[in-house]
């Protein structure tokens, strides 16, 4: 299934390719069609924009009879041309800056599965739960306190993600281990699906406290029971601050 970046990196290179995949990927994710919109705002304003120039351009008289008259005319062109040029130059720098910035590099999504990989200790099916000392050092860093009903912890540790230290649990459910991580710097608008290199799951809103990223792996395929467990341990967390 084609991702955000690999979305992004061809709507880039073919603001209207018809590629299936690409069309799948974009029906079900809002941030991707946002940014699809975007792009052919822009395009059509540097569209616009080359017309313009181009159109001045084809307006200049083809003679005059006089030098003086000559003169005179190319005087009042010029501001007109070179307004017109570097609207248009200046409308491309934007469009290229703009598309700059709001392309990242990997997902958040992306960046929690490759996480995964450093930490594969942490899918240990288990029903003995992590010492609670250690879970409350962990959330404390967070200013996070977890109440009982979240479910047996079995993993706890203090994680760097994306420059920050961040809760890293794992809940264990009657379908296997879930892990949780509790993002409070990274906000996301929506609530976000993903199922990328066999990791399925969730990136939950929390308005004031960033998100919560939840994911199974594995071939089964429930999100359901994934979002689950993001509702209950989301129910069961008290901020601190």
């Amino acid at each position: 299934m084609m991702d955000c970046g690999q979305y992004r990196r061809s709507i880039l290179a073919d603001p209207h390719d018809d590629d299936a995949q690409m069309r799948l990927h974009v029906v079900g994710c809002h941030d991707c069609t946002s940014y699809t919109e975007q792009l052919l705002r822009f395009e059509s304003r540097l569209d616009r924009a080359l017309r313009v120039a181009a159109e001045v351009e084809d307006n200049r008289s083809p003679a005059v009879p006089l030098a003086a008259q000559a003169q005179a005319a190319r005087a009042r062109r010029l501001p007109r041309r070179w307004f017109a040029a570097a609207a248009s130059v200046l409308l491309a720098a934007v469009v290229a800056g703009s598309l700059w910035l709001a392309a990242p590099g990997p997902s958040l999504a992306a960046d929690v599965v490759s996480h995964m990989a450093g930490e594969p200790g942490a899918w240990a099916r288990t029903d003995i739960p992590v010492p609670q000392p250690k879970l409350d050092k962990v959330l404390s860093e967070a200013h996070v306190r977890l109440r009982a009903n979240a479910g047996l912890v079995s993993y706890a540790n203090s994680c760097l993600f994306r420059g920050h230290i961040v809760p890293h649990l794992v809940v264990q459910t009657e379908a296997g281990p879930v892990t949780v991580m509790v993002l409070t710097h990274e906000s996301s608008r929506t609530r976000v699906r993903f199922d990328e290199h066999g990791y399925r799951g969730v990136i939950v809103p929390i308005p004031g406290h960033g998100s919560l990223a939840v994911l199974e792996r594995g071939p089964a395929s429930d999100l359901g029971a994934v979002e689950s467990v993001a509702a209950r341990v989301q129910s069961a967390i008290d901020w601190t601050t």
